[in-house]
């Protein structure tokens, strides 16, 4: 008699919704969906808590004591930023990650092929397929200089895409969505000084040392929007991270790769590639001062959309750390 797969058994049976009230500023009715997705998993004799999240480190935290306590599936109701909060509760564990896409982006939303209505999300999550995935991990220090160590599901990045982050006002964001982040990108692509570090990428054939003023290290595949497909075979069933590197500061190769992105295109981009890693160092290209005696200007990192702080950053993959409910085909 053959043994089946454990997660075969997993299916909801009590679960935490932890609602992110922040998330997705612009939409209406927010609380109604909320309320209606209750609805549809307590008629499924789903035994569902509600709480309201109120912080990033308050999210994780509700999602350690819901798995203590006995829940079997943690539902993150919000964003991008929700899902990385609430995965930091619970990495590790065996309780199942239920999406309920209530954000600005939904990327990872996107890649599992969720309904972006949350009554429907819940529909879905009731009859979704358990899987175990690897989870990205990046250890750097935070705004404040400590030194943290956070989760990730989406991605990296490094650069100009963090800066970005840096930059975007929250208000801003929370009023007009995807909008401010192409606003504010336009406007970094014309005024960003391209700032090197250094990149030492470990992979199948041995360590590998560049200078780059971008990198994303990618897990996922559909981002969703207008980007959609940004790191081509970049997919949450690997267990490494697929990496996009500039090695340039010419504008127009930016440029022309998101415009390619946009496109669905496959034409090179000079100083732009795909490479896969197991893990990636990222540091300032002459440590705290450059040679003239000058401070060097801070890099920031971001993950999952979330600002985190600044170079030096150290990123690496954590195999079989996660259970995400995904929509049957």
């Amino acid at each position: 008699m053959g043994v089946g797969n454990p997660l075969d058994s997993i299916r909801m049976r009590k679960a935490a919704l932890l609602y992110n009230q922040r998330s997705g500023g612009g939409r209406t009715h927010r609380r109604a969906e909320v309320d209606a997705a209750l609805q549809i998993l307590r008629a499924a004799k789903v035994d569902t808590a509600f709480k309201i999240t109120v912080s990033s480190a308050d999210a994780g935290e509700q999602a350690r004591r819901a798995i203590a306590a006995g829940c079997d599936t943690i539902l993150a109701c919000g964003g991008d930023g929700t899902v990385h909060d609430v995965i930091q509760g619970m990495a590790g564990s065996r309780a199942a990650l239920g999406i309920l896409p209530m954000g600005t982006a939904n990327a990872l939303a996107h890649d599992l092929g969720m309904p972006l209505s949350c009554p429907a999300a819940a529909q879905v999550l009731l009859d979704a397929d358990p899987k175990r995935i690897a989870l990205g991990r990046v250890e750097l220090p935070d705004l404040n200089g400590e030194r943290i160590a956070k989760y990730f599901t989406v991605a990296v990045g490094v650069g100009v895409d963090a800066h970005l982050f840096y930059k975007l006002n929250y208000a801003t964001k929370q009023k007009l969505g995807m909008a401010a982040y192409y606003a504010t990108a336009w406007q970094l692509w014309f005024s960003y000084e391209m700032r090197p570090f250094a990149v030492r990428c470990a992979g199948v054939f041995g360590e590998e040392g560049m200078v780059a003023t971008e990198m994303l290290a990618v897990r996922i595949r559909n981002f969703g929007g207008m980007l959609r497909e940004l790191a081509p075979g970049a997919s949450l069933d690997r267990e490494d991270l697929r990496l996009l590197l500039c090695q340039t500061s010419s504008r127009i190769s930016y440029l022309s790769y998101v415009t390619r992105t946009l496109l669905g295109a496959s034409w090179g981009v000079p100083g732009v590639e795909l490479r896969d890693a197991r893990s990636v160092r990222c540091d300032y290209v002459a440590g705290p001062e450059n040679g003239s005696g000058e401070v060097l200007k801070k890099v920031y990192v971001e993950a999952d959309g979330e600002l985190l702080g600044t170079l030096p950053a150290e990123i690496t993959m954590v195999p079989d750390a996660l259970t995400v409910l995904i929509p049957r085909k």
